[in-house]
């Protein structure tokens, strides 16, 4: 364990804080696993016909991060927060006018460098999305230079909300262009396109507003219902042996069944 001697040892207190936000990172992802399970499963199911083994570590291992983290946060002096103060109509329309602002712009600056998929990634793709969409998106590998962070994130975060790592994403769909941040993955593309489905079917504007809304709601971008979803049906997709499905009517059922 390292102790910190020097207050004013900025290299050391700037990589302990990027290992915390890994660490989040990390939690965000497990969160959003255990998530789909609440979602799936009843927690009565999940007693019965589970692992007990696999049930009880994983148990184990969340009261033990509860723990570590509830010292923390005992010691922590956090300054009375305005994100206890529910936004106003004003403030909400604002956040829906960024976000589909923020989507269309990026569309544009990526649109004149973007190409179209592969063969290859049509082929593996064309079991579950339309072929007129996969025909249509176009995609760009930026190899580590990460999408650029919206502006409105400042005003976001003086609100006393923290917005979505965007640089640490796989991808990021920009209506009908997806840029990846790394290199293309299967995983990364399937639920990307999946997102491109959502806007396509909801339009942007609405798009916009129902992830708005979650994230109000949820505070968390992997607990956002739009997000939920691609991860699900991502998740099915990466199924061995995982039959085809129509993301198409998946997404009409949620749409239907007003779940975003």
């Amino acid at each position: 364990m390292y102790v910190y001697q020097d207050p004013e040892d900025r290299n050391a207190v700037l990589q302990m804080n990027a290992d915390i936000e890994h660490a989040q990172m990390e939690l965000l992802s497990a969160r959003c696993a255990v998530h789909q399970l609440r979602i799936q499963y009843s927690t009565d199911n999940l007693a019965r016909f589970g692992c007990p083994d696999v049930l009880q570590k994983s148990a184990q291992v969340a009261s033990a991060l509860h723990q570590f983290y509830a010292a923390i946060e005992a010691k922590i002096q956090v300054a009375p927060s305005s994100a206890n103060i529910a936004p106003s109509a004003e403030q909400i329309a604002q956040a829906v006018d960024w976000v589909s602002t923020y989507l269309q712009q990026e569309r544009d600056f990526y649109l004149p460098v973007a190409g179209s998929l592969s063969n290859l990634c049509r082929f593996r793709m064309r079991q579950y999305f339309a072929p007129s969409l996969l025909e249509r998106v176009r995609m760009i590998e930026l190899h580590g230079a990460r999408v650029r962070v919206p502006d409105f994130f400042t005003e976001v975060r003086a609100l006393g909300f923290e917005p979505p790592e965007v640089t640490h994403m796989d991808s990021v769909t920009f209506l009908d262009v997806v840029a990846f941040n790394q290199a293309l993955s299967e995983r990364a593309l399937f639920h990307a396109l999946v997102h491109a489905v959502q806007i396509d079917m909801l339009g942007l504007e609405r798009y916009a507003e129902l992830w708005v809304r979650g994230f109000l709601k949820t505070r968390t971008h992997f607990t956002v219902p739009l997000e939920v979803h691609a991860f699900s049906l991502t998740e099915k997709f990466l199924q061995p042996a995982a039959e085809s499905f129509s993301v198409e009517d998946h997404v009409l059922r949620w749409i239907l069944d007003d779940r975003y």
